[in-house]
């Protein structure tokens, strides 16, 4: 991990993207308002010398009106104190309205990203059954087996694995292209929850979401991994499929709690998988029992075996049963999956399960 330069002199009094975008809302737009409300600004970037560089994408037909506008906010950011502005003004071509039966974009195939050998999906049907804690212990169990990891966060609109990975602060991009991932347990980590602050709601669309998740497959330097863990969204939307139709994906793990209502949503994401033609590599049981710390009585708070009764008539195998147990959740919050705290427990033991099970179909 490269550290800091703290001896180095920036040439931009304006450090982070928030004071430059606040800058820039001070540019008017043609139409009335400010560039940045407009929506034009794309791609901004601060560089590590103080340069900024930016895209503003603008409708063809009114090119000469923002060729204006553009060398106001290069003037703006020059009377800031910013020596280096870099700002492309390119043309948003509008097209005629779709069609009732849009027209299938051109296809070219699901490709592998460069450096990684396999890529598994972790995924479930509804929020809340515990998807993103399994996938840290997963992605840290198989690097305690000694496979080089990584893990994305593929989760936009609640990104947790910053969180439950212990890592904080924002990647660098050296050339304002390729992103450097962060790093920790062993784990090679990247979220959109890095780029944003932890109270930041992202509000996105569709092409905004696809184009965020292909950012973080092809534009990280992920390096040599054996394995990329992807920490999907609930659901069957569109970052479940962009991942599909656009890399190589080994198969996908389903996580589901045993309780009716979330392997009804467990079903559709198996079929969803199905239709995308991405392997089942098997099922995990989470929140499977509960023992008392106390006095040792087990409860099935949610039910117990209607993960592996699915898992059975699917022909799958049944991964692990994950208890609903105090200490997985304290080391996540912690910032240290329990694999890491405690990797001889009983808990951590149904991760490594889960682990071994991949490696041994060579998915990992």
């Amino acid at each position: 991990m490269r550290s800091p330069a703290k001896s180095r002199v920036r040439s931009n009094p304006l450090a982070t993207r928030e004071e430059v975008l606040e800058l820039l809302k001070g540019v008017e737009a043609p139409r009335g308002g400010d560039i940045v409300s407009a929506g034009v600004v794309r791609a901004l970037t601060v560089g590590d010398e103080g340069a900024v560089r930016f895209v503003m994408e603008v409708p063809p037909k009114e090119a000469e009106a923002w060729e204006a506008v553009r060398q106001k906010a290069e003037a703006a950011l020059k009377g800031a104190g910013v020596a280096e502005v870099a700002i492309a003004l390119t043309g948003h071509v509008e097209k005629a309205p779709p069609d009732l039966k849009p027209s299938k974009p051109a296809q070219t195939g699901p490709e592998r990203i460069p450096g990684v050998e396999h890529i598994i999906a972790i995924a479930s049907g509804k929020g809340g059954v515990g998807k993103s804690t399994v996938s840290a212990n997963i992605a840290c169990a198989l690097a305690q087996q000694g496979k080089r990891v990584g893990l994305l966060d593929a989760d936009v609109y609640g990104p947790s694995q910053p969180r439950m990975m212990g890592v904080s602060g924002r990647p660098a991009s050296p050339d304002g292209k390729t992103i450097l991932p962060l790093r920790n347990h062993g784990v090679t980590l990247m979220s959109i929850g890095l780029m944003t602050n932890e109270d930041q709601a992202v509000v996105w669309r569709g092409p905004m979401l696809m184009g965020a998740l292909q950012q973080m497959m092809m534009q990280v330097q992920w390096g040599a991994l054996d394995v990329l863990i992807v920490d999907l969204p609930p659901g069957t939307g569109d970052v479940q499929m962009t991942l599909s139709q656009k890399a190589v994906v080994d198969g996908a793990v389903i996580v589901s709690t045993p309780q009716d209502v979330a392997l009804l949503d467990a079903r559709k994401g198996i079929d969803m998988f199905k239709q995308l033609k991405v392997p089942i590599l098997g099922m995990v049981e989470n929140m499977s029992t509960h023992i008392c710390s106390e006095c040792g009585h087990e409860e099935h708070v949610f039910g117990h075996g209607g993960v592996a009764k699915e898992a059975s008539a699917l022909g799958v195998p049944l991964l692990a049963e994950v208890p609903l147990d105090l200490q997985i959740r304290l080391a996540s919050d912690g910032g240290a999956p329990i694999v890491v705290t405690q990797p001889d427990s009983a808990q951590a033991q149904a991760f490594h399960a889960v682990a071994k099970a991949l490696v041994e179909a060579g998915a990992a």
